[in-house]
């Protein structure tokens, strides 16, 4: 007998990824040679070849304009980024990140991967879902399911947990935040009611403290020019090192050399930033992410005094503000039990052993957090920007509700269905996510019924049927984004784009120590090449950069004798940048 091609659960988060799958009944994330947790950037490095994940991330420091992180907030627009010398869309962008993670499931497995079950938050709309499953098509996978972030969470929560409970899933990551009261009773994983917020995340608290930075250099420092792309790239990193360190500690150092020159004089930042500073500068924030639970617990229908848990989701929900005012709002303290970096991604490991047919012994009940409707017009008050809700926020999936509507126009041969998203009765205020033109109508009097049905799959995906009811004739549409989504022919030539920089595809190898030896080699070859560079700049230097440089080529030298490639990396890094800013 055949063995069954896994199918791998994926988290695309904004900041970081993983890969997850089902092994004799526990979800584990899959690991190559590192901690599973792989960063969701793409560069071109100087040869032209694309590298995904920490290497990537690193090299935006020296080139950032081959450097694209943070991608998932683009996702669903037409918006295109700059890698290098070309443009590139989302999705395929994207795409790399998920044949990173295709390659480390087959490298790890040791058979090949084609079908995917792909998390993303919770109030994603309708095309950036759409985005998600283009990506995963351009990536050579099939992706069998979509599933929302919080309810991946709960699952991977639940997963071992026969009592019946009532969570609050808080999941806070790089770019987005979403909240949901999700239910685990009898096996049965249900969502409640979810609401959140697509552009609110650790990339924005990452922003407050830049900010402050650019401010204490112009104020203090007397730098101006501040619109640098490398300059801005370090001051990123710096923030968000901070950041981090800020979970842990009351103060955290900042300290960037070589960051201008003021007067001919390099300037150097050194700062001091508490965490009672950071988090007054993001804690307007965090109070609107609590305005937020209260709304999901309204939908619910719940008093907090109701939840029996709080689950703790995303890197950013390690920041202490984050508990303290859940602890004050709800009265309880938080769970974060199971990793908030990896439980998404184990919890869609779950979800594709479900898709498998495998018996896990939890059932998943997704809801949808956007209301869906159309305007018509309201005829007690000859209003034509009338919005008529079909299908509610919070409605359980899958669902299909149809209306009855009429033409109001004797002999109208053809009627404009648009398509919103929103929940005002003006639909102006609302989002047009769709337009479909249905046309060839009876020529009859004003009155001719139109049946009109929208149907949300558990994927979130919506697909509208019209009927003119005294004839049958009808048309269909999927709403794949407002934005027009992908065709095939579109999707075929970003796949073969993005397979022609990826390179060939080599053969799945079983995993072992080899590969470990060659990525390890690599790295001692890059940094060998470095120290070489720097060795030659150093006759030009001036007697202190000089200084610096070998102290570092001796600390590097240190480290490669003690096997040591965690602190090689680091300093290797840092002799990059100045480097870097010796030769500019």
């Amino acid at each position: 007998m055949a063995v069954q091609e896994p199918i791998i659960g994926i988290d695309l988060g904004t900041t970081n990824s993983e890969v997850a799958v089902l092994e004799n009944g526990s979800p584990r994330i899959l690991k190559l040679h590192d901690n599973g947790i792989v960063p969701s950037c793409v560069a071109l490095d100087q040869k032209g070849n694309i590298i995904v994940g920490k290497e990537a991330r690193n090299q935006i420091l020296v080139n950032p304009r081959a450097t694209v992180c943070s991608i998932k907030r683009k996702m669903g627009t037409n918006e295109k980024v700059r890698m290098g010398k070309e443009h590139y869309t989302p999705q395929e962008i994207s795409a790399f990140i998920l044949k990173s993670l295709k390659r480390r499931a087959e490298s790890v497995l040791g058979q090949s991967i084609s079908k995917a079950v792909i998390t993303v938050p919770a109030y994603f709309t309708d095309a950036q879902r759409y985005a998600t499953r283009e990506a995963g098509q351009i990536a050579g996978l099939e992706v069998v399911r979509i599933i929302n972030e919080p309810t991946a969470a709960a699952l991977a929560y639940g997963a071992q947990r026969e009592n019946n409970q009532r969570i609050l899933v808080y999941d806070l990551g790089g770019g987005t935040f979403d909240v949901s009261i999700v239910t685990i009773e009898n096996g049965v994983v249900e969502v409640m009611a979810s609401t959140g917020n697509n552009h609110l995340g650790g990339d924005d608290f990452d922003a407050r403290i830049v900010e402050r930075l650019v401010e204490l250099l112009d104020t203090e420092y007397h730098l101006k020019d501040t619109d640098d792309p490398i300059l801005n790239a370090r001051l990123k990193r710096a923030a968000e090192a901070a950041k981090i360190e800020l979970s842990d500690k009351p103060f955290a150092l900042i300290q960037e050399d070589h960051l201008g020159h003021v007067h001919g004089q390099p300037v150097h930042l050194k700062y001091e930033l508490s965490r009672m500073e950071f988090e007054e500068m993001i804690r307007d924030d965090i109070i609107e992410t609590m305005d937020a639970v209260s709304k999901a617990l309204r939908d619910a229908s719940l008093l907090p005094g109701a939840v029996d848990k709080i689950l703790l989701v995303g890197g950013s929900t390690r920041i202490p503000l984050v508990s303290e005012l859940l602890e004050e709002k709800l009265h309880k303290q938080p769970h974060s039990e199971v990793d908030p970096d990896l439980c998404v991604a184990l919890g869609a490991s779950i979800q594709a052993a479900i898709e498998m047919g495998q018996d896990v012994g939890s059932v998943l009940v997704d809801l949808t957090p956007y209301t869906f409707g159309t305007a018509a017009l309201d005829m007690m008050n000859q209003d034509p920007f009338h919005f008529v809700p079909l299908i509610r926020r919070n409605s359980k999936l899958p669902i299909n509700k149809s209306e009855v509507f009429a033409t109001v126009v004797d002999s109208q041969e053809a009627v404009d269905i648009e398509v919103y998203q929103g929940e005002d009765p003006d639909v102006r205020n609302d989002i047009l996510i769709g337009k479909f033109f249905f046309k060839g109508l009876s020529s009859v009097p004003a009155g001719n019924q139109i049946v009109l049905s929208f149907g949300l799959d558990v994927n979130g995906i919506l697909k509208v049927h019209a009927l003119e009811k005294r004839t049958g004739r009808d048309i269909h549409g999927v709403v794949e984004n407002a934005m027009r989504s992908f065709d095939e022919a579109t999707i075929d030539a970003s796949r073969q784009r993005v397979q022609t920089l990826w390179g060939d595809e080599e053969e799945v190898e079983a995993p072992g120590e080899e590969g470990a030896e060659e990525e390890a080699g690599t790295d001692v070859s890059a940094i060998r090449e470095t120290i070489e560079e720097a060795r030659q700049v150093m006759e030009k230097a001036t007697p202190e950069d000089k200084e610096d440089i070998i102290d570092l080529i001796e600390k590097i030298e240190d480290a490669l004798r003690k096997e040591d490639m965690e602190k090689a990396t680091e300093f290797h890094e840092e002799l990059d940048d100045l480097l870097f800013y010796l030769e500019s």
